[in-house]
């Protein structure tokens, strides 16, 4: 293993993306830690402590939003775009035509991503800021001061998406990813501070080796689950010699967690709604009001059972959602018959979309549970372990792995083709 890193930091060209990559997430990194007036910074950490709305938009902010740092919302803006684009190429046409016009198509939906980012980074910033001064967070609300902030604010998130396409084109792996995973890890030293401490505490260091077992396990398990594929053999159709015909084998690979973290993601968007509704309509002149506004922030509380059951059900049903939107039998079977492919003992055309339709309804049931479980993670802890929390939460569980496997996988592919050219 030493010597393929060594031979790896002997290639100018490797060299060279990591110094890149490494140098790019270091000013990210820093610009954390330069803060936004208006806030009072104790009043935010209680609020944090309170509101999973504020948690899961630091996790894609790296922590900027934790801080409230010149990049407080950090690349939330522009995964939220990126998905709205994948939405859309579903719903319009001409942009499902643009997806499959090649590298050209995905420069263009790049770039309404880009411009669709923008506004988006405006509009979740005010509602950020709307939230902080509901809460009593922000010290001086003017409207001077006001848009100033949200300037300040889209301007950091722009430059964070720039770091990261950057890192993207001239560095190894996907920098919005990386951007991300660096902010998750860079929370672990505190995380595992306060564990320590509490175990000093109270002096029951069981607990400790227990939850750090368990948070190995999961690692284990989502890695496991994360790679498991369901290859479907494949046969193609070719002339042989004698002049009959024959068959090449192949696969086609599914795998059971084909939609990632995505539907987390939806997830947690719908249900910080009723929680953010409730908060804005809590000082309404209306009796009726105010108390459908009290119902609504008791009800879609983190920590209450209605909201983890409907958390559970809603990534359990995205799971399907996306995983339909991505995964198309239709297209997949039509490739086949031009391609002269066909699954054996599957007759081509409807049968082949009806089979492949079935498959991917059994292995989908399997990873929407999967996925279900790791999000209410946390929240299954807390009955065993109520006065400690885990490492990670299952999204920061989900995006870490598949990240660091993805830009392992990058790292190998690139060395691997280097040094065949070398030793060929």
């Amino acid at each position: 293993m030493w010597n393929a890193i060594i031979r790896f930091w002997q290639l100018k060209d490797l060299r060279r993306k990591v110094i890149v990559t490494i140098f790019l997430l270091a000013i990210a990194r820093t610009l954390i830690y330069i803060p936004l007036p208006l806030i009072q910074t104790s009043a935010l950490k209680e609020l944090f402590a309170q509101n999973a709305f504020l948690g899961f938009l630091n996790i894609f902010s790296g922590g900027g939003l934790e801080n409230f740092s010149i990049i407080t919302m950090g690349v939330g803006p522009y995964i939220t775009a990126s998905i709205i684009m994948q939405l859309m190429g579903v719903i319009i046409p001409s942009l499902e035509e643009l997806q499959q016009e090649g590298e050209y198509g995905q420069k263009k939906i790049n770039q309404y991503t880009r411009l669709l980012t923008l506004p988006l980074a405006i509009i979740q910033a005010y509602s950020v800021l709307l939230l902080l001064k509901q809460n009593g967070v922000i010290l001086d609300w003017t409207p001077v001061n006001v848009v100033v902030t949200l300037i300040m604010m889209a301007t950091g998130t722009l430059f964070v998406m720039w770091l990261g396409e950057i890192i993207s084109e001239r560095g190894i792996g996907n920098g919005i990813s990386l951007l991300i995973t660096l902010g998750i890890i860079g929370a672990l030293p505190l995380h595992i501070q306060n564990m320590v401490s509490t175990a000093q505490t109270s002096g029951n260091y069981t607990m400790i080796l227990s939850l750090l077992a368990i948070t190995l396990l999961s690692i284990v398990f989502v890695i496991i689950v994360n790679e498991a594929k369901r290859l479907i053999p494949i046969a193609y159709a070719r002339r042989i010699r004698t002049g009959g015909f024959g068959s090449v084998p192949s696969y086609l690979p599914i795998k059971v967690n084909t939609a990632g973290v995505v539907p987390i993601i939806f997830a947690i968007a719908i249900l910080t709604v009723p929680a953010f509704l409730g908060q804005f309509l809590s000082q309404a002149r209306s009796e009726w009001l105010a108390k459908s506004a009290q119902w609504l922030t008791t009800t879609f509380q983190p920590s209450s059972n209605p909201y983890n059951i409907v958390y559970f059900l809603l990534v359990f049903i995205f799971t399907f959602f996306y995983t339909y939107i991505i995964f198309k039998p239709e297209k997949i079977a039509e490739n086949l018959q031009k391609q002269g492919g066909y699954i054996p003992g599957v007759r081509p055309g409807t049968e082949t979309i009806r089979y492949l339709q079935k498959i991917v309804n059994r292995i989908t049931l399997f990873g929407a549970l999967f996925i279900a479980l790791i999000a209410i993670l946390p929240v299954l802890l807390q009955y065993q372990f109520p006065s400690q929390a885990v490492l990670l939460s299952g999204t920061s569980l989900l995006i870490v792995i598949s990240v660091v496997l993805e830009t392992g996988r990058q790292i190998q592919s690139q060395y691997i083709m280097r040094t065949y050219d070398a030793y060929a």
